[in-house]
C-alpha cells in the first residue's frame, strides 16, 4: 500500500493559515512569534499536521503488518509444501485450489495417472456420503473429519486415510465471501497394517491362550478322571494338586490336602524324591501308604520330575493295590480249589482203578450171604449174623460209592430226605462206639424244610465229621455238639465257597477239642492227608465229606483255631416247600426169594467177569433162579464159544473193565454175530461217558457192582423177557 502525499495538499493551502512547523533536527531556525498564522487557518494547519502524524504513524503500522503479512505468508506457503502430509484448498466446488506437493505425490504418483483437480472422484464410491456429510459439519461448524477413507488412486493402487477439513473465508471485493476448505489427508495405511498385525497379534494370542485354557481343562479333566492317585508337590514337598482318585483313596478331600508334606501320605516315597537330580522318572514300586484316619494300605507309586523357570514340580502316582492284593488271594484260592479238585480226581482215578476188583469181592460176598440165607431156614440163630454181615457189607458198597464220587461227574441220586430221621439214625450209630468221656449233642431246627439228597451219603458225611471230632479229642472230656438250622449265608461266605444265593440247611458240627492250625486248615481237604498216627486213619474221611458236599451242589465250610477247637458246617440246598420226604429208614436186606422165570423153554444167559469167584456166584444165584448160566472168565473164549452156537444164547452180561478186552470191545464183536442178543455191561467205575459208549454200541443196561442180588436178577428176567 502506497503512503499518500500531502505535500500536494499543503502546497494549495493558504500559507498564512498554516504557521510554520518547527525544525525536525537541532539547530533548526524558529521562526518568530510574529511570524506565525492567527485564527482558524493556524487551527486547520495544526489539524492537519496532527492527521499528518497519525497518517504517518498508520502507515508505519500498514508497512509492518505487510510485512509481518508477506513473512507469515513466506512461513505458510513453506509450511503448505514442506508438510509430509497431503493438504489442500478445496472451493466450495469440489475444485482443488491449491494442493502441496505431497498431496500430487500422493494423488498423481505417475504422469498418466488421474490429475489432482477435485477431489470427489478419489473417494471410493462407498465412502463418498460420508465424505460429503463431513464437508457439509465442516461448512456449518467449522471443522470435520472423515475417518478411513479408501481413496482410489489407480486400479490397484488406493490409499486409506483420516480426512481432516477446516472452513476458511475467501473475502470478495463485492460480493459474500465464499468458503473454501483446508483438507488435510493423514495416511493411516501404515497405521492400520500395524493395527491388522496387532489385531492378528492379539487374535492369534487369544487363541493360544484359548488352546492352553482348553488344555489345562483337558489335563485337569484327565487328572480329575484318572484311575490312580496324582499328586503334585512343589521343591518344599508340599502338595499343590491332589486328584478326587487321591481324596477317595487317601480319605482326605483335596482342600485339607493341599500344603500338607507329602510324608502325611506316604512316609516311604519322600525318601525316594532324593533321585531329582538324576533322573526324570522312578519306579518306586508298591509301599504302605497312609490315610487321613491312619489306615495302613498298600499302593503301588511311580514318580516324575520336572524342571522348570519358577523351580521344580514332583508328580507322584499312586495305585490302589487293595483290589489286586484281593484278586491274588483270590487267585490263591481258585488255585487252591483247583489242586483240591485235581487231588479229587486223582482220588477218583485210583478209586476207579481199585473199585473193580474190591466190587468183585463185594459182590462176591453179598450174593454168597443170600445165598447162605437161602439156605438156612428162617429161625436159625445163623440169620442174624448173615443179616449183620450184609448189613455191613452193604456199607462198605456204599463208601465204595461215595469215593467214586470224586471221579464220577453225574450227580449223585437225590431223593426227599428229612435231615431230622437221618442225624438220629446217626446218632444212633455214634453213640456204640462213643467214648464216655465224650459229651455228644445232637439237635435240630423243628420246622427244618426237605431236602433233595442221598440220604446215605449226607448219613455218611456226619458220620465223618462227628468221628474225627471224637478222635481229635485223644481220650480227653469234651463235647460234641451237632445242629442243624435254616440258613441264608452271607455274600462274603458265599463268594468264598462259590455257593449261589438261596436257602441253605446249614449242619455243623463243633467240638472244643485242640483245634487245626493255619497249615493243617490249608490241607485239611487232602485226600490221604492226615495227623493221625500211621495205622490209626486214611486221610480220607475229609475228602469223602467234600466230595459229597460237592456231589449235592453244597459246600464245607471250616473254622479252627489251635486251642479252641474246630467247627465244620455243611450247606445243603433246601428244597422246595412243597416237596415232602418220607420218614428215613436204615435199609435192611430182605430174604432172597427164589422163583422160577415161569413156563417155556430154559433161558440161556452167558456170564463173563475176569473174577472166578464172581463168575461162581452168579451161576449160581441164576441156576437156583432156573436160568441155564455158561460162566467165562476170559472174554475171548467167551466170543469163541458164542460164535460157535450164536443162537443158543439169550442174554450176555459181561464185566466192562477186563485186562485186554473189555466189556465194550466184547458188545461189539457180538452185535456183528448176533445183533439181536441183548447185552448188559456190570462195573463199578461206570463214568458219564463210558454209560454214553455203552448205549451207542446197542447195550440195552447198566449193572453197577456191587449190587443187590435181587436187582441182578430182576435186571436178567427183565431182559430175557424183551421188556428193555
Amino acid at each position: 500500500m502506497t503512503e499518500p502525499d500531502l505535500s500536494y495538499l499543503l502546497s494549495k493551502s493558504d500559507p498564512a493559515a498554516y504557521p510554520p512547523q518547527a525544525p525536525e533536527w537541532p539547530g533548526q531556525e524558529r521562526r518568530s512569534a510574529e511570524d506565525r498564522p492567527a485564527g482558524s487557518v493556524a487551527s486547520l494547519i495544526a489539524e492537519l499536521r496532527h492527521s499528518q502524524a497519525e497518517l504517518e504513524a498508520q502507515n508505519k503500522m500498514l508497512r509492518y503488518s505487510q510485512a509481518a503479512a508477506e513473512s507469515a505468508s513466506e512461513r505458510f506457503e513453506a509450511l503448505f509444501a514442506s508438510v509430509p502430509l497431503a493438504l489442500m484448498v478445496i472451493d466450495a466446488h469440489d475444485i482443488v485450489v491449491q494442493a502441496n506437493p505431497m498431496a500430487h505425490r500422493s494423488f498423481q504418483p505417475g504422469e498418466g495417472d488421474r490429475p489432482l483437480t477435485a477431489l470427489m472422484p478419489f473417494v471410493d464410491p462407498a465412502h463418498a456420503p460420508r465424505v460429503r456429510h463431513a464437508f457439509w459439519l465442516a461448512a456449518e461448524s467449522g471443522q470435520a473429519e472423515a475417518t478411513e477413507v479408501v481413496l482410489r488412486i489407480g486400479e490397484a493402487t488406493q490409499i486409506t486415510g483420516d480426512l481432516h477439513i477446516a472452513r476458511i473465508e475467501a473475502p470478495q471485493a463485492d460480493a459474500e465471501a465464499q468458503y473454501q476448505f483446508l483438507c488435510a489427508l493423514v495416511d493411516q495405511g501404515p497405521l492400520l497394517a500395524e493395527r491388522r498385525a496387532l489385531q492378528q497379534s492379539t487374535w492369534a494370542l487369544q487363541q493360544r491362550n484359548e488352546q492352553l485354557y482348553a488344555g489345562e481343562k483337558r489335563l485337569e479333566a484327565v487328572i480329575n478322571s484318572a484311575l490312580d492317585a496324582i499328586i503334585c508337590v512343589d521343591r518344599h514337598r508340599r502338595i499343590t494338586v491332589f486328584n478326587p482318585t487321591a481324596a477317595a483313596l487317601f480319605q482326605c478331600a483335596a482342600g485339607d490336602a493341599l500344603g500338607s508334606p507329602l510324608e502325611r501320605f506316604l512316609p516311604k516315597a519322600a525318601e525316594a524324591l532324593v533321585f531329582a537330580p538324576l533322573t526324570t522318572q522312578a519306579m518306586l514300586g508298591e509301599m504302605t501308604a497312609r490315610t487321613a484316619s491312619g489306615r495302613e494300605l498298600a499302593v503301588e507309586v511311580s514318580v516324575s520330575f520336572e524342571q522348570h523357570a519358577d523351580g521344580e514340580t514332583t508328580t507322584v502316582f499312586a495305585r490302589d493295590l487293595t483290589a489286586r492284593k484281593r484278586a491274588e488271594e483270590r487267585r490263591g484260592e481258585l488255585e487252591l480249589q483247583l489242586r483240591e479238585s485235581h487231588k479229587m480226581q486223582a482220588v477218583g482215578t485210583m478209586a476207579g482203578g481199585i473199585a473193580h476188583d474190591f466190587n468183585n469181592i463185594l459182590s462176591a460176598i453179598l450174593g454168597n450171604v443170600e445165598l447162605a440165607r437161602a439156605d438156612c431156614p428162617p429161625d436159625s440163630p445163623v440169620q442174624e449174623s448173615l443179616r449183620e454181615i450184609a448189613k455191613a457189607g452193604r456199607r462198605a458198597r456204599d463208601l465204595v460209592r461215595q469215593i467214586l464220587t470224586f471221579s464220577r461227574n453225574e450227580p449223585p441220586r437225590r431223593t426227599p430226605v428229612r435231615l431230622e430221621a437221618v442225624l438220629h439214625d446217626t446218632e444212633r450209630l455214634l453213640r456204640v462206639t462213643l467214648p464216655p468221656t465224650v459229651d455228644l449233642q445232637v439237635r435240630a431246627a423243628s420246622t427244618l424244610p426237605t431236602m433233595l439228597a442221598d440220604a446215605t451219603q449226607v448219613e455218611q458225611a456226619v458220620l465223618n465229621l462227628c468221628t474225627n471230632a471224637i478222635q481229635a479229642m485223644g481220650g480227653r472230656r469234651g463235647h460234641v455238639a451237632v445242629h442243624a438250622q435254616v440258613a441264608h449265608p452271607e455274600a462274603r461266605v458265599r463268594e468264598r465257597l462259590a455257593l449261589p444265593a438261596g436257602r441253605y440247611i446249614a449242619i455243623t458240627v463243633r467240638d472244643d477239642g485242640p483245634g487245626m492250625d493255619a497249615d493243617t486248615l490249608a490241607r485239611v481237604f487232602e485226600p490221604f492227608f492226615t495227623t493221625k498216627p500211621v495205622g490209626q486213619g486214611t486221610g480220607l474221611g475229609l475228602a469223602v465229606v467234600h466230595g459229597v458236599m460237592r456231589a449235592h451242589g453244597g459246600a464245607v465250610d471250616v473254622r479252627s483255631t489251635p486251642g479252641e477247637g474246630s467247627c465244620f458246617t455243611l450247606y445243603f440246598p433246601a428244597a422246595d416247600d412243597d416237596v415232602q420226604a418220607p420218614d428215613f429208614m436204615a435199609s435192611s436186606p430182605a430174604p432172597l426169594s427164589f422163583e422160577a422165570p415161569g413156563e417155556g423153554p430154559q433161558r440161556h444167559v452167558m456170564y463173563v467177569d475176569d473174577d472166578q469167584a464172581l463168575v461162581f456166584l452168579v451161576q449160581r444165584l441164576l441156576r437156583r433162579r432156573g436160568y441155564k448160566v455158561s460162566g467165562f472168565t476170559d472174554p475171548r473164549a467167551a466170543l469163541a464159544a458164542l460164535a460157535e452156537e450164536p443162537w443158543t444164547y439169550d442174554l450176555l452180561v459181561t464185566d466192562y473193565n477186563m485186562p485186554g478186552f473189555s466189556g465194550l470191545d466184547l458188545l461189539r464183536e457180538v452185535q456183528k454175530l448176533h445183533p439181536d442178543l441183548p447185552v448188559a455191561l456190570a462195573s463199578g467205575y461206570v463214568t458219564q461217558d463210558i454209560e454214553e459208549a455203552a448205549m451207542r454200541a446197542g447195550a440195552r443196561a447198566l449193572v453197577h457192582k456191587p449190587n443187590d442180588v435181587e436187582e441182578l436178577c430182576a435186571t436178567v428176567q427183565r431182559l430175557v423177557r424183551g421188556d428193555a
